[in-house]
């Protein structure tokens, strides 16, 4: 755009400054067809001074792709071009189309960006609780295994308990049968000893 500017304007003077008008060229561009032709022109100056690497990749120059793209060649953009901007009032208004159509697609633009802005941040918040519902069930589960290996434990510890217990009991049975086995030894000894 900044090297195109520059020679619409130098072309606006030299035109301007003339009494005479140009006449209309043989294979005169149309009025609209030619805005659309600046319209891409200016996108793609902007787009080469936004991302110049993109360009020096290209087989093709910006200028040679419009060609292409609308059947012309560069002499006829040229002449078309000098006679358009032999009248300025026109060349004014065509250049204030291509102004309103790059801001409707700078509008069209910033909010497409601001509705896949908000795309991603529903998408991270999605993922997110996600995330955080995958944790809370492996936490769950974890807990549920902790629950179940508890409960084992306890009846095992019960278990345990009970046969410890009738084990204590048995033992202090047999203890107390001992000793009155050992008392009823001792005193029949002892009858033994006095007779």
């Amino acid at each position: 755009m900044k090297k195109i500017l520059p020679f619409f304007i130098v072309l606006f003077i030299l035109v301007g400054c003339k009494k005479e008008l140009v006449k209309e060229p043989k294979r005169l561009i149309e009025r609209e067809e030619m805005v659309n032709i600046m319209y891409d022109l200016s996108l793609l100056e902007a787009m080469k001074v936004d991302n110049p690497i993109l360009f020096d990749s290209l087989k093709n120059s910006p200028n040679q792709y419009i060609f292409k793209k609308y059947k012309i060649d560069s002499i006829q953009f040229v002449q078309s071009n000098i006679y358009y901007a032999s009248d300025s009032k026109e060349y004014q208004k065509m250049f204030e189309k291509v102004k309103v159509r790059l801001e409707k697609e700078k509008i069209q633009l910033a909010s497409l960006q601001k509705a896949e802005a908000k795309k991603e941040i529903l998408k991270a918040k999605k993922k997110k609780k996600l995330l955080e519902k995958k944790q809370s069930d492996s936490i769950k589960r974890v807990h549920i295994e902790v629950s179940k290996t508890k409960k084992k434990l306890s009846k095992k510890e019960v278990s345990d308990s009970i046969k410890k217990a009738k084990t204590k009991a048995a033992k202090a049975k047999m203890t107390r049968e001992i000793d009155s086995l050992k008392r009823i030894v001792a005193e029949q000894k002892r009858r033994q000893q006095i007779k």
